[in-house]
């Protein structure tokens, strides 16, 4: 059973330290030490035909099926392997996380129990971490009850109170008992290791649970929202507060594409989309330690270019290279570290910074709100937004050879303005509330006439101001608030979009060649923001039937991926993809009936 292809079907885990993807055999395919953007250790996803290596696998002896599922409102995962005589065990997956001795503990570590529930199971244990991107397997030493694995400048230590010798050589045993592992600190495990991994996953299931019951889910779709919201938090690096946006590096846009991207990074403008929909769920503790996360990055600029991408834990430079050992997702490589584009210019990233920090100066459940002195330090970020509202960028989208003055980075600059305006009149800045509207309102007429195509009905916005051509991101102008949903301008916007655009239940990102060709691939957020518009021009019926069919394209975990083939369904991109598990939220909390339904 261990012989499939690789695909999209993980399962994560993780305590906002570090993380894991299960796949459907129970297999941790991948996970990183000793954070996110870490050194792979677990990297048979992208490791192509050398299977078996990189991963931390429990084989049963004559497996013939596997089921998954998480338990209810947790990221830990049961996976029950059954074998043809009958025989069964249970795998509980989970990384330690709950309050102790006054802070989160959240170790690196994974936790893995093996339950026999049926019959008289035989496993193997495959443990086999690699260190150097793939480039060898971690060196060994033991003792009586754990094994030391080198992973680089560290150790990681099994602890366990299954046989050690079976583990090390790999011997299939019969199960009699609960069994459990521990792989975390290299130092000696304390106290009991079967009470102690038991307790550590009753208080996980406790946390995730409370926090869950925190949310402000809407009535419909509930599970799915749940779902999007906690794997929205394990991409969080709770250390600085930055969040990540996806899980992996190098999963491609599209088969054989060149597209893998190195995404295990901090996206000012991803991490504006993921607070935004978590604080619409109420999930304020996530946008509190991102806000302290852009503190730090607007002291740092002081004042100057902000990058549109940082690592967890704010450093700027983020090289890109290639992991010549690993041969990348079903072989498609290459494997890329780093990522280039925090070379780049892209100012909306402006607007991303202004949008979700004013919310501190409105939002009185916030255990720190902001104050003059953060007023001051956003200002810094309005006055780059103000310079660069009409120059040219690399856009949301990337371009790795060409700049235009994008619509969408220009009407981001606009917001950062508009939004400062209303944070500077609740503050009682009358001066400056009036400058930063005089800007808004002088960058709105620089749109309007540049960016505007054709003339009357049959004009739209374009997607820069040096030509015609269209993107999904026009379709942010009514969630930016820059237009109203029945405003003729948006509507034959939205027209000329949809037209142009959608393929079917999905939509492309833009239909011209980019640096790499046309793309293969319907890119999900987009499609996302299609629902959002149709639901917001009184088409909410097509836009349910739309939002219930990219439901059914999720993984058997509940989660998205970055991209579609429009054709097939087949998923593609990095996993499991903030943007996309933010247009489930959002779009369920738009579509939704009232909770008042039931009452």
């Amino acid at each position: 059973m261990t012989g499939h292809e690789p695909n999209l079907e993980l399962w994560p885990v993780g305590n906002c330290q570090v993380s894991g993807l299960i796949d459907p055999q129970a297999g941790l395919v991948w996970g990183c030490v000793p954070r996110v953007d870490g050194d792979p250790i677990f990297c048979e996803l992208l490791s192509g035909e050398r299977r078996g290596e990189g991963v931390w696998r429990f084989e049963l002896d004559g497996q013939v099926s596997a089921t998954q599922e998480y338990v209810r409102n947790t990221p830990i995962l049961v996976t029950r392997l059954e074998a043809a005589d009958g025989s069964a065990v249970e795998i509980s997956d989970f990384c330690p996380r709950f309050e102790r001795s006054g802070r989160m503990y959240r170790p690196v570590a994974w936790s893995r129990i093996v339950r026999p529930v049926a019959g008289t199971p035989r496993l193997k244990v495959v443990l086999k971490p690699m260190r150097g991107y793939g480039s060898e397997l971690a060196a060994t030493t033991h003792g009586t009850n754990h094994i030391r694995y080198l992973v680089g400048d560290q150790a990681l230590r099994l602890s366990t109170d299954a046989p050690v010798g079976y583990v090390l050589e790999e011997r299939c045993y019969r199960v009699e008992s609960d069994q459990h592992f521990f792989l975390g600190p290299d130092e000696p495990f304390s106290g009991n290791l079967r009470a102690e991994v038991r307790h550590m996953e009753e208080q996980t299931r406790k946390y995730w649970q409370l926090w869950v019951r925190g949310l402000a889910t809407p009535f419909e779709w509930q599970d799915e929202v749940i779902r999007c919201a906690i794997t929205l938090k394990l991409c969080q690096h709770e250390e600085t507060g930055a969040i990540v946006a996806a899980l992996t590096t190098s999963i491609p846009e599209a088969p054989g594409s060149q597209r893998n991207w190195d995404y295990r990074f901090c996206w000012i403008r991803d991490s504006y989309y993921t607070v935004q929909a978590l604080n619409r769920l109420g999930a304020l503790d996530v946008l509190e330690k991102y806000l302290a996360y852009l503190r730090n990055i607007v002291d740092n600029a002081k004042g100057g270019q902000i990058q549109p991408l940082y690592s967890v834990m704010g450093e700027g430079e983020l090289d890109e290279g290639v992991a010549a050992n690993l041969a990348g997702y079903r072989g498609m490589g290459p494997v890329r570290v780093g990522n280039a584009a925090y070379k780049q210019i892209q100012h909306d990233c402006y607007g991303q910074i202004v949008l979700p920090t004013v919310q501190g100066f409105f939002d009185r459940r916030l255990l720190r709100m902001a104050d003059d002195r953060d007023f001051a330090a956003l200002e810094q970020v309005g006055e780059m937004a103000w310079a660069m509202h009409d120059q040219p960028d690399a856009g949301l989208w990337e371009f790795r050879t060409r700049q235009e003055v994008h619509t969408y980075s220009a009407v981001m600059s606009w917001a950062a303005c508009d939004r400062l305006a209303n944070a500077a009149k609740h503050l009682g800045k009358p001066g400056r509330a009036a400058l930063w509207c005089e800007r808004a309102a002088a960058i709105r007429a620089k749109i309007d006439a540049e960016a505007w195509v054709g003339e009357g009905a049959e004009g739209h916005y374009g997607a820069s101001f040096e030509s015609d051509y269209l993107d999904a991101s026009l379709l942010q102008m009514v969630e930016l608030r820059y237009l109203a949903p029945d405003d003729p301008r948006f509507v034959s916007t939205f027209a000329m979009v949809e037209r142009e655009l959608r393929r079917g239940e999905h939509m492309l990102r833009y239909a011209h060649e980019d640096d790499f060709g046309a793309p293969e691939t319907a890119f999900n957020i987009c499609t996302f923001w299609l629902i959002d518009a149709l639901a917001r021009c009184e088409r909410k019926e097509e836009g349910r039937a739309l939002f219930e069919a990219m439901l059914g394209h999720m993984t058997r975990s509940g989660l998205l991926s970055e991209d579609m083939d429009f054709e097939t369904g087949e998923l593609w991109g990095n996993f499991p993809q903030t943007y996309s598990l933010v247009g489930v939220i959002n779009c369920a909390a738009l579509l939704s009936q009232s909770w008042n339904m039931i009452r």
